[in-house]
């Protein structure tokens, strides 16, 4: 029997799966028998170039080669036509290829990267975006639907609740279900509480599956623009909505310098002046619907306070770790059922919780956890030996921020300082820093510089191997989130916008300020090549692609506002304002 070969060149199909429909890379991967001709010859030895004996794929222009592949995914360029052989393999050194796929992906008005283009990694870059397209669009009609039907059922609930001439009146204000609790403020500068409730709903923004460039002459793209900006409208109304009903406390200096007493933190009521804060009754929480390539759950409420701070660690994301206003530190196996389960509190021999205050911040290098509080100290915890303790470092003040390096912590201080230490050492103070002015509320690091930012509205570059700062910048507004990769930092700030700089040789250049729809402080940011997230204490977490200007993919709206978020191996981990933790993760 002879043997039968295709050629694609006399195939009538088309150039290729796109990547808008096609769900998987690997699992379903386009068929690419046939893509390469018959020969003795060694895989090695095709060229590029057109060849008077090639056929198939190869026989084509090695234009048309790249334009094929570019409507293949990234993953497939990636990792699977290195495997077919070398020629197919130089598909994905392209950089002008990878280029023209990311303009494809953020449209043609916008600018990306943000920062220098140098030693840029494009083909990361367009992974991340598609997978984060993939996951977080696509699905903008089954949410409106669902938020409208929502808004219809609580009108419904309205109608039910309004008194008749035997029932006493519904106070405003209040609703079914259990008494809102209200823990204290945070640090210096938290000017709004965590603890105020609406109802929780998922508004999804952005554009739908179609990636292609918006075309001004084009009708459908025109369509899809106006639906755009009624969505941006209805999102904007919702966050001055939900702002209206935020409630503002005073300043923590009110406490008259005295951040680690939990005593006169507990009760943000016996605050300020003496005016009444009104508290509201909410109904008991839930999880808004994820789209539908992700599946969204909730870890146990085994914290009894908010919770401050959420970070994935090991590098996998199947590791969570949490710390809570109830002084507690826990480890969370998120590989273990659907929800996940507790595997560790964290605590030294002896002690009733893992601090002595708020834990506030937490950060972790291999199997180093660090972990901050209001009780003045950095406890460290070995991941590897079943979340033990490892050491103990009294900083002198409030721990409001840290950055875990290879041997080195840095932690930012309420008393203004940024300290650096030897986790080795019995004495482990390495350098303390007086950068600042007021409170650090942020900071980033790498093994050359470190980054801060202040309640002074400063920021500031210090030079670690010269040992001197090197360049302040000042701001209309202060810093409380930063996110420091390749050559750009991202940060948000206390009134809701977003900064960007690029940093280069030391050099800490402002790039932008954005405006993305956050109405309060920014306090959890998220930046990588290709993906960017930010929530807020206005309720909500947004993902975006980080070009300039950004372009908002999902916003979720919660019932409290969000304390902070932690992103590794596609999972995101949202600290919601209340006792728990959500997860977000693709679906198997």
């Amino acid at each position: 029997m002879s043997e039968v070969r295709v050629n694609l060149c006399d195939s009538e199909s088309g150039p290729g799966p796109d990547p808008r429909t096609s769900p998987s890379t690997e699992a379903s991967g386009p068929d690419l028998q046939g893509l390469v001709p018959a020969s003795p010859r060694s895989s090695t030895d095709v060229s590029p170039s057109p060849s008077a004996e090639a056929s198939g794929l190869l026989s084509l222009p090695w234009e048309m080669v790249t334009h094929i592949a570019s409507h293949l995914p990234a993953q497939c360029v990636i990792t699977v036509l290195p495997k077919v052989c070398h020629a197919l393999g130089n598909v994905g050194k392209d950089t002008t290829a990878w280029q023209l796929r990311a303009r494809r992906l953020i449209g043609s008005r916008a600018v990306f990267p943000v920062g220098p283009r140098e030693d840029f990694d494009w083909p990361s870059a367009c992974l991340e975006m598609e997978q984060l397209i993939t996951c977080w669009t696509g699905q903008g009609h089954l949410v409106a639907k669902q938020t409208q039907e929502d808004g219809e059922e609580k009108e419904d609930v309205r109608q039910q609740q309004r008194p008749g001439q035997d029932e006493e009146p519904v106070v405003e204000g209040q609703e079914d279900g259990r008494e809102g609790e209200l823990e204290g403020v945070g640090v210096e500068g938290q000017e709004v509480a965590y603890g105020v409730d609406e109802g929780m709903e998922v508004a999804m923004e952005g554009e739908d599956d179609e990636m292609q460039p918006t075309m001004g002459g084009d009708q459908l793209a025109r369509l899809r623009e106006e639906l755009e900006e009624r969505l941006q409208d209805d999102a904007a109304a919702l966050m001055v909505e939900e702002r209206n009903h935020r409630m503002v406390f005073n300043d923590i200096e009110a406490l008259g310098g005295a951040p680690n007493r939990m005593d006169n933190l507990a009760d943000p009521r016996n605050l300020g002046n003496g005016r009444p804060v009104e508290v509201k009754q909410r109904q008991p929480p839930r999880s808004p619907s994820p789209p539908p390539a992700l599946e969204c759950t909730t870890l146990p409420s085994y914290h009894i306070a908010q919770v401050n701070s959420v970070l994935l660690v090991g590098g996998e994301g199947a590791v969570c770790a949490t710390g809570s206003r109830d002084r507690n530190v826990k480890l969370w196996d998120l590989k273990a059922g659907s929800g996940g389960s507790l595997l560790h509190t964290l605590g030294g021999q002896g002690e009733f919780s893992t601090h002595r205050g708020w834990v506030w911040c937490l950060a972790y290098q291999g199997p180093l956890l660090a972990s901050g509080g209001f009780d003045s100290t950095v406890r460290l915890w070995d991941l590897q030996a079943g979340g033990s303790e490892r050491g103990l470092i009294r900083t002198g003040a409030a721990v409001l921020c840290l950055s875990c390096q290879t041997d080195v912590l840095v932690a930012g201080t309420f008393d203004k300082r940024i300290s650096m230490y030897d986790t080795r050492a019995a004495e482990p103070l390495v350098k303390s820093l007086r950068l600042h002015g007021n409170a650090v509320m942020c900071l980033a690091a790498d093994d050359k510089y470190i980054i801060s930012g202040s309640k002074d509205c400063t920021v500031a570059v210090y030079d670690r191997r010269a040992c001197k700062g090197l360049k302040k910048l000042r701001l209309s507004s202060y810093l409380l989130s930063m996110s420091y990769s390749g050559c750009e930092i991202w940060a948000g700030d206390n009134s809701g916008m977003l900064h960007s700089f690029s940093m280069q040789a030391g050099t800490l250049k402002p790039l932008s300020q954005f405006d993305v729809g956050h109405t309060a402080l920014v306090t959890g940011i998220h930046r990588s090549a290709g993906s960017l997230y930010t929530c807020s204490s206005d309720c909500t977490v947004k993902v975006h692609i980080p070009c300039a200007p950004p372009r908002t993919l999902c916003t979720m709206r919660h019932q409290g506002g969000v304390n902070g978020l932690s992103v590794e191996a596609g999972v995101l981990a949202v600290a919601s304002g209340e006792d728990c933790v959500e997860l977000w993760r693709p679906r198997n």
